[in-house]
């Protein structure tokens, strides 16, 4: 006989619940009510412990259903947040397990909940202590959720075709992706937790809630080690959104500046329709040390991310709203932003102080030629000469367009690995040139197949496609 689920039982009995057991079952649809309880029936039918109670799961038993999807260390803090929850107001010992209702609750808040419930899981699975926690568990936290997250979608192979690398010499990307979340943490009085002398300050509630409220990161990042991790079925988790699918052209295979991290990172700051795809448009180590191949290969490809390593191994870019053009004239909008990737992680949005977001010229005599982001001529917060492989990064204090600080480690810099990736769906006008026939896009073509005595064999079987306007 199958035994009623937690949310059944809730249905039953009416009272006999607790009225956050109520809240908790309320929250999930009924497949993923149904789900949860399958879960927890599969979590608590082992024997991995003589003194876990009835209807309960131990730490063994849920290190062996996740097995090796999540690290240890969340397993553990996974473990240790739900058996915290203390729904009777009595204490519990170590040793009594999860029960299915402390198990409903946690999976609803860590699924479901606002920033209150969220920060309640939380700090549960810092510290086993009531009350406040310091400022330096909150940042290991955070190092373990977002290493969590790049080990279990590499463990689910949901990497999408990304990889994990590491550069050399700098941080590893889950330090640098956990201190920026981490910078977000603001004190009482609104001060941001800057530097490591304050990492003995005390973390209260409120500062968590907060602080998981300002930082959507916190939460999606949560959920995808809660349903990559258990493998939820019944799951609303978009993974495009969080990590979009790697484009690069058959054969053309290379080894990319971005990692999985960065690219998670910089696609949740694109505007929604963009952060689905992104294919590869230029990279210096395949297309070669050009400006005049840069441009041909990016212009009139829609919005893109640009992004270079400088030779003291700093990291860093620009979102182009628009497609780039040719001309002398700044363009784009303010949804362009510069960005910083190492060795910190960071985003540069307008200032409203002018339009000065793209910048894009060549073979003019009178005006600089190369690629710019804010600021202006000569002075660009970021600037690719048309001499490839030198550029500039120029604030002093901030750049006037992005309010961003120098981006490079050298204001005047060289560098030998630049990439644009083009985000979300390639424009009409990209669409409709792929359509046409090369005799359409070159008359001279036909030409010369007629002079050799050659026939078009298409002609009068197809529409000609008609010319962009």
């Amino acid at each position: 006989m199958l035994a009623l689920g937690f949310c059944q039982i809730e249905g039953k009995m009416g009272n006999a619940k607790s009225r956050s057991g109520q809240n908790a079952c309320s929250q999930f649809l009924p497949e993923e009510r149904a789900e949860i309880d399958r879960l927890f029936d599969a979590l608590s039918s082992g024997k991995h412990s003589s003194n876990t109670p009835p209807r309960s799961f131990s730490l063994q038993a849920l290190q062996s259903h996740i097995g090796e999807a999540l690290p240890p260390e969340m397993v553990t803090r996974l473990y240790d947040g739900m058996q915290r929850v203390n729904l009777t107001g009595t204490a519990k010992g170590p040793s009594e397990g999860v029960s299915q209702e402390q198990f409903t609750v946690s999976m609803s808040h860590l699924l479901k909940g606002n920033s209150e419930e969220k920060s309640l899981i939380i700090l549960k699975m810092i510290s086993a202590t009531e009350g406040p926690v310091k400022a330096r568990e909150v940042l290991k936290f955070t190092e373990d959720l977002v290493g969590s997250v790049m080990h279990v979608l590499d463990h689910r192979q949901q990497l999408r075709g990304w990889t994990q690398q590491k550069a050399p010499g700098c941080p590893p990307r889950v330090q640098v992706l956990a201190a920026q979340l981490f910078s977000e943490m603001k004190l009482q009085e609104g001060e941001k937790l800057l530097g490591p002398q304050q990492l003995d300050c005390d973390c209260d509630r409120a500062m968590i809630e907060d602080w998981v409220f300002r930082t959507p990161h916190v939460a999606t990042f949560l959920s995808v080690v809660i349903n990559r991790g258990f493998l939820l079925l019944c799951s609303s988790l978009d993974l495009s959104a969080l990590l979009p699918e790697r484009l690069v052209d058959q054969g053309r295979e290379f080894e990319s500046i971005l990692d999985v991290l960065s690219v998670i990172y910089l696609n949740s700051h694109l505007p929604r329709e963009q952060r689905h795809r992104w294919h590869l448009l230029f990279s210096s180590e395949l297309h070669g040390h050009s400006f005049a191949q840069l441009c041909g290969l990016i212009t009139q490809r829609g919005p893109c991310v640009m992004l270079l390593e400088d030779h003291d191994g700093h990291v860093f870019g620009g979102f182009a709203s628009c497609s780039w053009e040719v001309k002398p004239q700044f363009q784009g909008d303010d949804r362009c932003f510069l960005f910083s990737i190492s060795p910190s992680m960071a985003v540069y949005t307008c200032t409203g102080y002018n339009d000065h977001y793209m910048y894009l010229n060549h073979r003019q005599q009178t005006i600089p030629n190369g690629l710019g982001m804010g600021g202006q001529h000569n002075y660009f917060g970021l600037w690719i000469d048309v001499d490839f492989g030198k550029g500039h990064s120029k604030a002093k204090p901030t750049c006037t367009t992005y309010n961003s600080p120098q981006l490079s480690a050298k204001e005047n810099f060289r560098f030998e690995k630049l990439e644009v990736w083009a985000v979300g769906d390639p424009p009409e006008s990209q669409l409709a040139k792929s359509k046409k026939s090369i005799l359409d896009v070159d008359p001279e073509a036909q030409i010369l197949l007629e002079s050799c005595g050659r026939s078009c064999h298409s002609q009068g079987l197809r529409e000609v496609p008609e010319d962009d306007e």
